[in-house]
């Protein structure tokens, strides 16, 4: 136990600690990203769904972009980044989720659906393309119109966050 903690007061052990780990990537937060990798790019998500949103695929890619701002020390470039997402909204739909005892809708649900690629420039073996869906429901008793913007955030701050767990946090 003497010899541990002289090891520690020396330095040696958080030495050994540091040249253990040098080079490597690691994160506390859950973000895994290659420290080579410097840039990411996110083209604007098109809405392409049979029902469309005037300001789903602004707020989509904006929300996209700023969660690489925000979580990473990635750089945002307009195109041909180290990490490249591009995509399209394919479905965006309300419909009733519940009927209550007098046959009525008591819930409603708006679903958005986005198909995105991940390109990793600097391991290939992380590119995918996959189907991203989520969701919120509603009372029925709102007006959709006065609470959608509302729910486009919630459901589209759910879906960037399951796209950015797929492509930069290992679990």
């Amino acid at each position: 136990m003497k010899r541990l903690r002289c090891l520690v007061r020396t330095g040696f052990v958080p030495l050994l600690f540091i040249l253990l780990f040098n080079g490597c990537s690691v994160s506390f937060n859950g973000v895994s990203i290659d420290p080579n990798a410097k840039t990411v790019s996110i083209a604007y998500i098109q809405n392409v769904a049979p029902i469309i949103s005037p300001r789903l695929s602004q707020t989509f890619t904006e929300k996209f972009r700023n969660k690489f701002v925000v979580e990473t020390k990635l750089q945002v470039v307009p195109n041909d980044g180290d990490l490249q997402f591009s995509g399209k909204i394919t479905g965006f739909t309300n419909a009733p989720v519940s009927i209550s005892s007098n046959q009525t809708t008591s819930q409603n649900r708006l679903t958005i659906t986005a198909t995105i690629k991940f390109v990793n420039k600097l391991d290939e073996k992380k590119n995918f393309e996959s189907t991203f869906t989520n969701f919120e429901d509603y009372p029925s008793t709102k007006n959709f119109s006065s609470i959608e913007n509302d729910l486009i955030d919630a459901v589209t701050t759910k879906m960037i966050q399951d796209i950015f767990n797929k492509a930069v946090i290992n679990w």
